[in-house]
């Protein structure tokens, strides 16, 4: 299956939409529980991690993850920490200008990849204060899985 990805500007949309009014430990186990409960309902093979300022706050492996998955976690990660953007953003912003995310950059692969499932948590009027990542779909699924608990939280807030 070919992954269909969503436009610069879409992903750059979701990052201006999804910025929370605080977060705290609380609303990291709200969203990892959010995540894990969407995830046992479609039997998904997914770990989760939600952490502040490198600090893991949340972390669950459902059935079918693999310690892979962690790793992938880490490296998914390191990326939103390095570049401020949803790790499916970097690497659509290498395929935009007509590279790779590996060529553009030359990192070393097993700390960082540009695959979708990595986000940066964002709070209004401060900026980036923590990454959500998915990990154990294919890359537009984990991304989305994430954007849509985070939409999800958002609404909480505002209310």
């Amino acid at each position: 299956m070919t992954d269909t990805f969503p436009s610069l500007t879409e992903l750059a949309a979701q990052e201006e939409e999804l910025q929370l009014r605080s977060f705290t430990n609380d609303d990291a186990w709200t969203l990892g529980s959010a995540l894990v409960a969407r995830a046992r309902a479609a039997r998904l093979p997914v770990a989760i991690e939600v952490s502040r300022h490198s600090h893991q706050l949340f972390h669950a492996a459902l059935t079918g993850a693999t310690p892979d998955n962690d790793t992938w976690i880490a490296r998914k990660a390191a990326t939103v920490h390095r570049f401020g953007h949803s790790s499916l953003y970097v690497g659509q912003r290498s395929r935009e200008a007509g590279t790779t995310f590996e060529e553009q950059f030359g990192l070393d692969p097993e700390r960082y990849v540009a695959h979708g499932g990595g986000f940066p948590v964002l709070v209004r009027d401060v900026g980036p204060v923590g990454v959500v990542v998915v990990s154990g779909l294919p890359q537009v699924e984990d991304h989305a899985m994430v954007v849509t608990a985070l939409r999800e939280l958002l609404v909480q807030q505002l209310r």
